[in-house]
């Protein structure tokens, strides 16, 4: 890579009072259970309902040995939940549990960028050719609005043989996050930029390369002044190892008639880095999809662009109909439209949106990792059930 310019100045850091209260009330909610949360709110049969839906999934052969949900309006947090946290226990899953965010890191890295361009040190039609000049020439044309909505064409090191044979001869493996579109240098890209959609982890590597060459800051140290401050977050952070704070939420691989492997720890966060490796707890994650999806964590001018949505479809799909923005997307259901990010992993299936405003958010999430490859009628059963949260979500 480039040598990194000088440092640059960013703009100053406001936690959001209602995210904060938001982020306590969670804490406070979680041991108390779904029921209990639910009937502050006035929400009891409902939640009774919902419980229900998570329910059904946890009881399938095939599905996650848990799941939690957290609703939120404003200060007020709805956390349900169903089957364990861990395996052979009789502990429930809780707001404070950390778990692997998978691909919906890529929405943090999207924060950081577009805080970069609120305040001038980025801008979306800046271009690789710009910013990181030693990647491949070839590369150059491709800007920073199109990696955020995955219109940029660059190959996916994730796919590349070399990459995936470290990982399985080593699953602990730790990569160079910074090298890690190495892998892909010598392949040109796979189609003009701007041209169609596909989804690629090589567009947030790329676009948290682009915030470390704008600041001169690492992307750790961005997130940390970007994102988690603004938002109050006390329990996200992005590893480079395999461990995870406890407590957890213990992530499974499942394939009956076998039982159910913990792959908790199964592959470390450095190969996946800003396109995957954030650790979260659904209490912080429910925080942040607020402040993504509205608010002032970004200014309307950049707002209106991030919401300039082209066809394509999460990895795996959200509830309801999917387009792209950038590094968000929109997720129009029976009951109205929500803005967020999916991702999956080993051991974990996330998903977290929140209304234009901000004021109300949802987070889903389930401890095995459930995609169109693996288990499309898993994946059609939980985008059902997500739908159905979306709809109490949205309920007056």
């Amino acid at each position: 890579m480039s040598p990194r310019p000088r440092r640059s100045a960013l703009p100053a850091v406001t936690v959001l009072p209602a995210v904060t209260v938001l982020l306590a009330a969670s804490l406070a909610l979680a041991p108390a259970g779904g029921a209990a949360a639910a009937g502050r709110d006035g929400h009891q049969d409902g939640d009774r309902a919902l419980r229900a839906r998570l329910r059904e999934l946890v009881e399938r052969p095939d599905g996650p040995p848990g799941a939690i949900a957290v609703l939120r309006e404003d200060d007020r947090v709805r956390v349900i939940r169903a089957g364990t946290a861990e395996v052979g226990t009789r502990r429930e899953p809780r707001a404070e549990d950390h778990m692997r965010l998978a691909s919906a890191a890529k929405a943090f890295s999207g924060a950081v960028a577009l805080r970069l361009v609120d305040c001038g040190l980025l801008g979306l039609d800046d271009t690789l050719a710009r910013r990181l000049p030693a990647l491949p020439a070839d590369w150059g044309a491709v800007t920073l609005r199109q990696l955020l909505d995955h219109t940029s064409g660059l190959p996916d090191y994730s796919r590349a043989p070399e990459f995936g044979a470290l990982l399985n001869a080593d699953p602990h493996h730790v990569f160079d996050s910074r090298h890690l579109l190495d892998f892909v240098a010598g392949r040109p890209l796979e189609f003009d930029p701007g041209t169609r959609y596909q989804y690629s982890n090589s567009d947030n590597i790329a676009v948290a390369l682009m915030a470390e060459a704008a600041t001169g800051q690492r992307y750790e140290d961005l997130l940390a002044s970007q994102v988690y401050r603004p938002l109050g977050l006390t329990g996200t952070s992005l590893p480079s190892g395999y461990r995870l704070p406890r407590p957890y939420l213990h992530g499974y691989d499942v394939q009956p008639p076998a039982p159910p492997q913990d792959v908790s720890t199964r592959f470390g966060a450095s190969g996946a880095w800003a396109s995957g490796g954030l650790v979260s707890t659904p209490a912080d994650f429910s925080a942040f999809a607020a402040g993504w999806a509205g608010g002032p964590l970004i200014g309307d001018a950049t707002r209106a662009q991030q919401r300039a949505f082209v066809d394509g479809a999460s990895e795996p799909a959200g509830p309801g109909t999917n387009r792209a923005g950038l590094a968000i997307f929109e997720y129009t259901t029976r009951c109205g439209t929500v803005y967020g990010h999916t991702g999956n992993t080993a051991g974990y299936t996330q998903l977290g949106a929140g209304t234009p405003d901000g004021r109300r958010s949802l987070t889903v999430s389930v401890t095995a990792q459930v995609n169109e490859t693996g288990s499309p009628d898993l994946l059609a059963h939980l985008r059902a059930v997500e739908e159905d949260f979306v709809c109490a979500l949205l309920a007056p």
